[in-house]
């Protein structure tokens, strides 16, 4: 029974839609043959008859009211007739047609939706209408994207600057292309796995956006590496979340990174570990500042060679620190504050604080009397504190003076 009702409607649909352009054609003929009998020139302007004419006469109204009546009898007889077509011929037709398969019945009916796709529908139903927004074909920024792309609305909910990934070339649509489930998922959960964790995912992906085409394979690799060469899991995680880049490096790349500085440093292999942990960005960063900065502090510094270990062995940024600060440094410590290489040595932690900082206290003592460093000597002044405290306790412990007369002194400078 659903299956007749189906083809029913189907094969009234069709005849509806055959039939239009004849049922037009008839009108317009029966339509010219009134307006002949009726001696009225026509014109059919947008489906609609015009009559030109003289209208102000009885004879043009009475003309006109023939030509409605013809109109309105042929658009009623035809109706009738057609109707009369359908009732015989056609239930005629579907009553001896073959049974209609379930598959039939379901492409009919499917069929039958597309063609009601003008059908009205309720002020609801219009409201619950989607319609996705489309992706932008091209941008110069990820944010355009967000609403689109799954992959970078869920980095952003995870703390990434896209702002940062819009200064590299290439990285957008790289990003575009990956898609979250299969290709970020997993390497996020690798990197739970390891100890990083949840808040420095998007720190890792704003610097290193390519650890997410890295194979998991090679990942897990270079992390194996690394305890096998006696760092903890606490420390690999610590060193990840602090160096993106680490684990991009190939397993033979850390260790000739590892071997260089073991054999250029003359270090223990546990000195060489506790410097990577301390600053895992030497295994990543170039090699050339680094082979700089060593000849600097033993040609230009005139540094020993126990000493240089001494001083990265405690202050690992001074084999990364820019060159002139460097040197600037040095050279208002040991010729104008006239400080010694041995006690430089001692307290290395100097060479990595602003140059602005040192000049201001020392020549703030200086104008106290009380700029002595020499630990032989009485009032004695340790460069780790004159480095390190904060200007308040510098000015009550070391300079016995009040915040205000240093405030008020370093307006002199």
């Amino acid at each position: 029974m659903a299956a007749s009702c189906a083809q029913l409607c189907l094969l009234c649909r069709r005849l509806l839609c055959s039939t239009t352009v004849a049922n037009t054609w008839r009108y317009s003929t029966q339509l010219r043959h009134c307006a002949t009998v009726t001696g009225l020139p026509t014109k059919i302007l947008n489906g609609s008859p015009v009559i030109w004419g003289n209208h102000t006469t009885a004879q043009a109204r009475q003309r006109w009211k023939q030509q409605v009546f013809c109109s309105s009898y042929f658009s009623t007889t035809h109706v009738a007739t057609e109707a009369k077509e359908l009732s015989r011929a056609d239930v005629a037709t579907i009553r001896d047609a073959a049974p209609v398969t379930e598959s039939q019945i379901s492409l009919d009916l499917d069929a039958a939706a597309e063609l009601s796709a003008l059908e009205e529908i309720s002020d609801e139903e219009a409201v619950s209408i989607s319609v996705p927004s489309a992706m932008p074909p091209a941008s110069t920024s990820l944010k355009d994207y967000v609403d689109q792309s799954e992959t970078i609305s869920k980095l952003v909910q995870l703390g990434v600057q896209l702002w940062k990934l819009d200064e590299r070339p290439n990285v957008g649509s790289m990003l575009l292309r990956l898609n979250f489930s299969t290709d970020v998922a997993p390497r996020l959960l690798f990197l739970k796995h390891i100890g990083v964790e949840d808040s420095r995912f998007g720190y890792i992906i704003s610097h290193n956006p390519f650890i997410l085409t890295e194979s998991l394979e090679n990942l897990h690799a270079r992390v194996n590496y690394l305890k096998s060469k006696k760092f903890s899991a606490e420390t690999v995680a610590s060193m990840v979340s602090r160096a993106p880049y680490l684990l991009n490096f190939s397993v033979k790349r850390l260790d000739n990174r590892l071997g260089f500085y073991q054999q250029q440093l003359g270090l223990s292999a546990s000195n060489v570990r506790n410097i990577a942990a301390r600053l895992p960005r030497l295994l990543c960063c170039s090699l050339e500042p680094v082979k700089e900065n060593l000849k600097v502090c033993g040609i230009e510094l005139g540094f020993k060679e126990n000493e240089i270990q001494h001083i990265v062995a405690t202050i690992p940024k001074v084999l990364t620190a820019n060159k002139r600060k460097l040197t600037q440094t040095f050279d208002f410590l040991h010729n104008t504050m006239k400080v010694p290489h041995h006690l430089i040595t001692k307290f290395p932690q100097v060479l990595n604080t602003k140059y602005l900082r040192i000049r201001e206290r020392h020549l703030f003592l200086e104008y106290l009397g009380k700029a002595q460093y020499n630990p032989s000597q009485p009032n004695y002044i340790a460069l780790d504190r004159l480095a390190s405290l904060p200007d308040e306790t510098f000015c009550t412990e070391l300079a016995l003076a009040t915040l205000e007369d240093f405030y008020l002194f370093q307006k002199t400078l």
